[in-house]
């Protein structure tokens, strides 16, 4: 009869979905049954039969997995101490207390008081972390900590930060702006974690943890978010046990958000927001020793780019873009303080991310060691849109991928180019197999591991328009192409391009960790990694510039140039067009690397809860191609600028390296209610990977390991239990970072010429947790945090007015936990992010024809609330 019940009011409930449309109100719809099932649910579900676990193997039952923290944490605060913390950041549970790492952790519920539901939403909430959006992608996020970061994005180069699920690497950071729908914790780990994590983690890594179903009854969590421009967003899970040791918990993500700018032009909004993800998670106690856990997860997101502000006028070289830069600041928008508006020319399209992943874990557990063997297969799906115009909603000078009609379009393509939105297909695939265990009595701890990684993409831009603009009639004298009289001259610009990547890596690790009985209170560790790469990319590119010429009555003509910023001249380009390149046709660059990276640590207790560590450790970064290399290899000659670099695109360039002498403090006092964590460090970076730009153009590029760096900079974590109720705590980083040594091509060092993108000196938090009323009925509690952030250098060459200024953002939130409802517990909050309404930059660029800088802009004040159920 219960199950009876239970079906029917599910079965009513789930079949809402048909006869709504579509995802928008299926979500709410589901977290509002989900409370009006409520005790029912509980019911209906039996106590699942559990494995029989007798005294005398006791010693042989499975502890909590790694990815359990929760449910090995003690709950200390009710008793006046902190919680402990428990990481994986070196691949086994242990305390953040004993974890040798400049290490930032946060849980569920403080993920949910920094109104944090993706990777983009962690910016500025940990010092010496910095999240921007990549100028043509919103979807694709730019990684820096430490300063150590990758301001392009290609998909021939990796980043330097590891981001991982589960501890599954994710290899390309599109898609990383997206939701994340059920998580148990993030951890931040600063500095390289090179032997343990591998490539790519030279400045640091990002690990997300998600929570795993649970066998010991029934649960479920709803949320419902509804804020300020139209803002809507529904988070709901359940913890199903199917019997006494398979248990699955599906998990539904949908979020809706318009943006603060709205486009008065034809098209969407931009930053609108529209997004959809699902999570499958299955936990299977195979035997009393293994354990197998799957995930599955599938996401989508619709959102219009953000539009760049312009805010300077073009008054430094643009290159080729100087034929335009007047008529081109005569049709934009400007603007010094955050603008409500701004309009495009051409219809703003919608841009696109689809992500699926498959992960898996088996894991067994035996009397000293812990065998574990992680697979993952992810393929992703990307098509994005931007439209970089001046924003004043001209159709005369654009800079877009849409739809042209024109005699260009008739010589180039004969007849009218359609719309084109660029598209990235991604697919990636792991093994992995670990062994943790303990020897000598416990004085020897052990982690090794082998790790195979295997990656494709391509990335597909067919013919398509990119610019177009009225020729500044001071620089037609200079073109000396005999315009027709009376004729109304433009550059429009076509290009095609199309890129390949196949890439595999291979590694075998090891981390040894021993507590001599001779030195009591010492630990004495000892890490290596040894990494093969195999890199491969096929490039086909070649972009044309027209000078079209209206006469009379709309009739005209088109005649093919070549100008700097076309790494391709038409094949009937006069012969001494100085600035006629080469074509790209399916040429192809191999590369093979091998590194092996070092780490030694030791740390000392020196009082029962005051540990204190010395590391060195040793990263790398790949090596790659760069796309925007306008020559095909070293045997091409000259560049446009008459200089000839002796490398090109095939030959690409090799990794950097990085390594870090850390002295770190882990400390508790008091009984445990003041925590005091904190490290200083020094990098090296060495092989530094330098974009030199091609003197004449504004985007073409030669990159080379031309560069050596020193960072050293300290960071700090203070947590205090004032009382039972007061819960304060403070962070902050200092940071100086500086470019030692850029050689170029003519052997000189350039260093004063370049600066690390996205390095604030001083960056901080301040936040206090307060419980201000309890009552049978439930608690109240307030929660403040405040962002501080010092200014940063936009880009990586000096001169170029792109310094963000510093800002602070306070956010607030006050709310009731602990309300009983229909067997379960409710919780309602009302909250405020960017309470003072700071205007602040998050990214400014100065390539533009029409700008010496534009800006995008962070998000203004949004306020809003949260219901949320859970049982």
């Amino acid at each position: 009869m219960k199950y009876a019940v239970l079906g029917a009011r599910s079965g009513a409930c789930l079949g809402i979905r048909s006869s709504t449309s579509g995802w928008r109100l299926f979500l709410p719809v589901l977290a509002a049954c989900g409370m009006w099932l409520g005790s029912p649910f509980a019911l209906a579900q039996d106590e699942p039969p559990r494995p029989d676990t007798s005294a005398e193997d006791a010693a042989d039952e499975p502890i909590a997995l790694e990815d359990e923290p929760a449910a090995r944490a003690l709950p200390k605060r009710a008793q006046g101490q902190l919680d402990e913390i428990i990481v994986t950041a070196q691949k086994r549970a242990e305390s953040q207390q004993e974890t040798p790492i400049s290490l930032a952790t946060m849980n569920a519920d403080a993920l949910e008081k920094l109104g944090v539901d993706g990777l983009a939403d962690l910016d500025g909430k940990v010092p010496g972390l910095s999240l921007e959006p990549f100028p043509t992608s919103n979807a694709t996020l730019q990684l820096y900590i430490r300063g150590v970061g990758i301001i392009d994005s290609q998909v021939t180069q990796d980043p330097p930060i590891g981001i991982y699920y589960d501890g599954i690497y994710i290899s390309r950071s599109v898609g990383a702006a997206l939701d994340i729908a059920d998580v148990e914790r993030i951890e931040v780990l600063r500095g390289p974690q090179g032997t343990l994590y591998g490539r790519n983690t030279t400045g640091g890594a990002v690990n997300i943890v998600t929570k795993k179903p649970q066998f010991d009854g029934f649960s479920m969590r709803h949320k419902l978010t509804t804020g300020g421009r139209g803002q809507l967003i529904g988070k709901t899970s359940f913890n199903i046990p199917v019997t006494g040791n398979l248990a699955i918990k599906p998990a539904l993500l949908y979020t809706q958000q318009d943006g603060f700018m709205d486009n008065t032009g034809p098209g969407g909004d931009f930053s609108d927001r529209d997004s959809h993800g699902q999570r499958l998670d299955l936990r299977w106690l195979i035997s009393d020793r293994w354990m197998l856990d799957y995930g599955f997860d599938n996401s989508h997101i619709g959102y219009y780019n953000m539009a760049y502000q312009a805010q300077l006028t073009p008054e430094r070289d643009k290159g080729t873009a100087d034929l335009i830069k007047r008529p081109a600041q005569e049709r934009s928008r400007y603007g010094a303080n955050r603008l409500n508006a701004l309009a495009t020319g051409a219809p703003l399209e919608q841009s696109t991310v689809d992500i699926r992943g498959h992960g898996l874990s088996l894991e067994g557990q035996f009397e000293h060691f812990t065998l574990k063997y992680l697979a993952s297969l992810r393929d992703l799906d990307e098509g994005f849109y931007t439209d970089l115009g001046g924003g004043a909603g001209s159709t005369e000078y654009r800079l877009d991928t849409h739809a042209y009609d024109g005699p260009a379009a008739d010589v180039a393509n004969g007849g009218p180019v359609d719309l084109m939105i660029p598209a990235i297909a991604q697919t990636q695939s792991s093994h992995e197999l670990q062994i943790v265990g303990s020897g000598l009595n416990g004085t020897l701890d052990y982690v090794a591991g082998i790790y195979f990684f295997e990656e494709s993409a391509v990335e597909d831009w067919p013919f398509h328009h990119q610019l177009s603009a009225p020729l500044d009639p001071d620089q037609i004298a200079s073109l000396d192409m005999g315009l027709l009289s009376g004729s109304e001259p433009r550059l429009v610009g076509f290009a095609r391009r199309h890129n390949e990547i196949r890439n595999t890596a291979r590694a075998l690790y090891g981390q040894l960790s021993w507590s001599p009985e001779w030195l009591p209170r010492t630990r004495l560790t000892l890490g290596y990694r040894r990494s093969e790469d195999k890199r491969f990319a096929q490039k086909n590119f070649f972009a044309d510039n027209y000078i079209e010429m209206l006469g009379p009555g709309g009739a005209g003509t088109a005649t093919l140039l070549g100008l700097p910023d076309s790494p391709v001249a038409g094949d009937e380009v006069a012969a001494n067009d100085p600035f006629a390149g080469e074509r790209f046709d399916n040429v192809q660059g191999r590369l093979r690397f091998d590194n092996d990276s070092w780490s030694v640590i030791g740390e000392y207790q020196w009082l029962e809860q005051v540990n204190l560590y010395a590391k060195y450790v040793e990263a790398y970064k790949s090596g790659g191609f760069n796309i925007r290399d306008p020559q095909v290899s070293g045997e091409s000659g000259p560049a446009s600028d008459g200089v000839d670099y002796g490398y090109g695109f095939v030959e690409g360039f090799q990794p950097e390296l990085v390594s870090t002498v850390e002295l770190g403090l882990k400390s508790e006092w008091f009984d445990r209610r003041l925590r005091l964590n904190g490290d200083v460090f020094y990098t090296d970076y060495t092989d530094m990977q330098i974009n030199f730009l091609v003197a004449g153009t504004v985007i073409d590029t030669k990159s080379t390991n031309a560069g050596k760096a020193a960072m050293q900079g300290l960071e700090m974590d203070l947590t205090w239990l004032a009382t039972s109720d007061i819960l304060l705590s403070a962070s902050g980083a200092y940071l100086d970072a500086e470019i030692t040594r850029v050689i170029n091509v003519e052997g000189e060092n350039v260093a004063d010429e370049f600066q690390f993108n996205s390095a604030p000196k001083y960056s901080g938090t301040l936040a206090a947790d307060w419980t201000f009323l309890r009552r049978s009925w439930g608690d109240a509690h307030l929660n403040l945090s405040w962002i501080l952030r010092d200014e940063r250098k936009g880009g990586a060459r000096t001169g170029a007015p792109l310094t963000l200024p510093a800002y602070d953002v306070l956010d607030i939130r006050l709310s009731l936990d602990g309300m009983h409802l229909s067997g379960g517990e409710l919780k309602l909050a009302l909250w405020a992010r960017n309470l003072l309404d700071e205007e602040y930059e998050i990214n400014a660029i100065d390539n533009l024809p029409h700008a010496d800088r534009a800006s995008l802009w962070g998000e203004p004040r949004q306020i809003g609330l949260d219901l949320i159920f859970s049982q």
